[in-house]
C-alpha cells in the first residue's frame, strides 16, 4: 500500500491559524494555494490537516472573503465537500451542500470563499482507490476525475461525508496525540474514509449547469485570463484595453465579470493582487537584500506615495514595517 510522504518530521496533525493571506499556502505539502483577501483586515482563517498515511483530510475556514487559486500536488486526487453555510464559487459555480468537487493531480481550481466559508478536502492517490476497488471487484463502479469536475450528489450523502471529515479534523485539533502517536487510529480512519468516499462518489452524477451557471463560469474564465496577463507583465501599468485583449472580451463584459466574481473593478483587484506579491517578497527577503522601492517597482508601482497608502489600506501597516520584520542580512 502506498503512503503519502510526510515532509520531514511533520506530525500527522497540524493546525494553522492564518492572519496573513500571503502566508495562506505556507507549510502545506499536499497542494499549492495562492490567496488574495477581498475584504478589509483582520483575516482569521484556519487550516487543520490530518495525515492518515495513505490519505489526508484538510478542513479550511475563513472569516473574510478571499479568492484562491489552488492546485493538487502531483500524484494525488482531491475531493472537496462544503459546509452547510458555505457560500462562494469554484470556477464560477456556486458551492453548496449538493456539490462535490473532484480534481485529478496537478489541476488548478479557482475558489472565491465568502465569510463563514468552510470546506473539507479529502486527498489520496489514484492507486489507492484502484487497490480498494480491485479488492472488492468493483473496478467498473468508479471513474477517476478528468481535470476539475463538479459532481452533483444527494445532499444527505454529501452532508454525511462532510460531517465525517469535520468531526475527524475537530477531534484531531483537540487531541492531536490520538493520530500523531497511534498508527492504528490513522489506519482505521483511512479505511473508513475510503469506504465513505467511494460510496458518495459512486452515487454522484455529472453536474448539469444552468444558463446562469454557464455565465458565471464564463466570467470566472475572463477574470483568470486577465489575472494571468497581469502576472505575466508585472512591471507594466494596468490598462483596461490590455486586459480586454488578453481575455478577448469587451470592456462591459470585463467589468461585469470582475464585479460578479471578486466584487471589485478589474484594476482595483489586480492592484490588490500585486500588493499581495509585494508583501510576499518583503516577507521572504532580508534587510539589506531588498528595499521597499525595489519590490514596488518590480510589481509595477511607480508612485511610491500612492503605493504606500494602498499597501496600508490592504494590510494595516506600511511596507517599511513589513520589511523591518524580515531578518537582517548576515554579516560577511
Amino acid at each position: 500500500m502506498k503512503h503519502l510522504p510526510l515532509t520531514g518530521a511533520q506530525p500527522a496533525v497540524t493546525v494553522v491559524e492564518i492572519s496573513d493571506p500571503t502566508a495562506a499556502g505556507a507549510g502545506i505539502e499536499l497542494f499549492a494555494l495562492d490567496a488574495v483577501q477581498l475584504q478589509p483586515m483582520p483575516l482569521r482563517a484556519r487550516r487543520v490537516t490530518v495525515r492518515l498515511g495513505a490519505s489526508a483530510v484538510v478542513l479550511l475556514s475563513t472569516n473574510r472573503r478571499v479568492r484562491t487559486r489552488t492546485s493538487v500536488r502531483s500524484g494525488l486526487l482531491a475531493f472537496v465537500t462544503f459546509g452547510p453555510n458555505a457560500k462562494g464559487t469554484v470556477n464560477g459555480l456556486p458551492v453548496g451542500p449538493g456539490l462535490l468537487l473532484a480534481a485529478e493531480p496537478d489541476c488548478e481550481a479557482t475558489f472565491v470563499a465568502d465569510a463563514g466559508y468552510e470546506s473539507v478536502t479529502f486527498l489520496l492517490s489514484p492507486d489507492e482507490i484502484r487497490a480498494h476497488l480491485a479488492a472488492r471487484q468493483r473496478e467498473d463502479e468508479f471513474r477517476l476525475p478528468r481535470g476539475v469536475e463538479p459532481l452533483q450528489v444527494d445532499e444527505r450523502s454529501a452532508k454525511r461525508l462532510y460531517e465525517w471529515g469535520k468531526r475527524l479534523a475537530d477531534l484531531a485539533a483537540r487531541q492531536p496525540a490520538l493520530f500523531n502517536e497511534r498508527e492504528t487510529e490513522r489506519i482505521a480512519a483511512h479505511v473508513e474514509l475510503v469506504e465513505l468516499l467511494l460510496a458518495t462518489v459512486g452515487a454522484a452524477r455529472d453536474y448539469e449547469p444552468g444558463r446562469g451557471d454557464r455565465t458565471r463560469q464564463a466570467h470566472s474564465r475572463v477574470v483568470r485570463l486577465a489575472e494571468d496577463h497581469a502576472m505575466a507583465h508585472v512591471g507594466d501599468p494596468l490598462y483596461v484595453s490590455d486586459l480586454c485583449r488578453a481575455a478577448a472580451v469587451g470592456e462591459r463584459t470585463l467589468q461585469n465579470a470582475f464585479r460578479e466574481v471578486v466584487g471589485l473593478t478589474p484594476v482595483n483587484y489586480l492592484i490588490r493582487l500585486r500588493l499581495h506579491r509585494v508583501r510576499q517578497a518583503l516577507l521572504a527577503g532580508t534587510q539589506g537584500s531588498t528595499t521597499v522601492s525595489a519590490e514596488a517597482l518590480n510589481w509595477g508601482f511607480w508612485h511610491f506615495g500612492e503605493f504606500s497608502r494602498a499597501y496600508r489600506e490592504c494590510f494595516g501597516e506600511l511596507p517599511s514595517e513589513t520589511l523591518r520584520r524580515a531578518p537582517e542580512l548576515p554579516q560577511a
